[in-house]
């Protein structure tokens, strides 16, 4: 099995509020690692993050569906799995590449559980391309840190569930853009996440980064920072690649 697991994948391109379908990132190599590993004319499945909307899950795919054929990589078939057809998992070993879309952890890891999907992986020989949600949820124990409003306070929320066994790197996407954030009042970063990496390691990917993984050797490619028992470090740059 390989995995490409991304902070964002890019191919959504935003016009007056409306997705667009655009290039994948190119920064740090993304596309041409996965050009290098690409089975032409690939048949594609992408898990939908939030089973219920299909709206969003439309949206995303038909973006998606001209994005990878315009940026180089061939496609002959690519369909989506949400709860309208929860069957498409059961052929996994024909489906060359799967998607992991991004979207709210628990959620799409509940659904993940209802496909039985981290059984269903056992001997996968395609390749796992994710973003987002879906990469945080290919560790075997996610870091599932709070995200939506009043889950930073609510004692009941689990932050820490079991995923798809792929890794056991704990992401945390789109650092550039929440290191600054808040929560329920709380600092996102310093106030909950150093919080919760004690005993624990996140590493913290940019968008442009990404984490690859080819029959068990892990790089890492691009901007990335460590947080460890409530302390950050930067442990790679753009244009640097790591070996995890």
């Amino acid at each position: 099995m390989k995995a490409v697991l991304t902070s964002f994948l890019g191919g959504l391109g935003n016009v007056i509020g409306k997705r667009e379908p655009s290039m994948l990132f190119q920064q740090n190599g993304l596309v041409d690692t996965l050009k290098s590993h690409w089975i032409p004319n690939a048949r594609m499945l992408m898990i939908c993050a939030d089973p219920c909307n299909y709206e969003k899950n439309d949206s995303i795919f038909n973006c998606l569906k001209e994005s990878f054929p315009m940026s180089g990589l061939s496609v002959s078939h690519f369909d989506k799995c949400d709860d309208r057809n929860p069957d498409a998992v059961e052929d996994l070993k024909n489906i060359d590449v799967l998607l992991l879309a991004g979207g709210h952890v628990p959620t799409q890891n509940k659904f993940m559980k209802q496909l039985c999907l981290r059984e269903r992986l056992q001997g996968y020989r395609g390749t796992i391309v994710a973003w987002s949600a879906g990469s945080m949820n290919c560790a075997d124990m996610v870091y599932a840190g709070p995200e939506l409003e009043g889950e930073a306070t609510d004692p009941s929320y689990e932050r820490w569930i079991t995923g798809l066994g792929i890794t056991d790197i704990n992401l945390f996407p789109h650092f550039q853009s929440l290191r600054e954030d808040y929560l329920d009042g709380l600092r996102l970063i310093e106030d909950i996440t150093f919080a919760d990496s004690f005993g624990h390691d996140i590493l913290a990917l940019n968008d442009g980064s990404f984490v690859f993984i080819d029959e068990g050797k892990t790089t890492l490619h691009g901007e990335a920072y460590l947080i460890r028992d409530g302390e950050l470090k930067q442990i790679c740059r753009d244009g640097e690649v790591l070996e995890l």
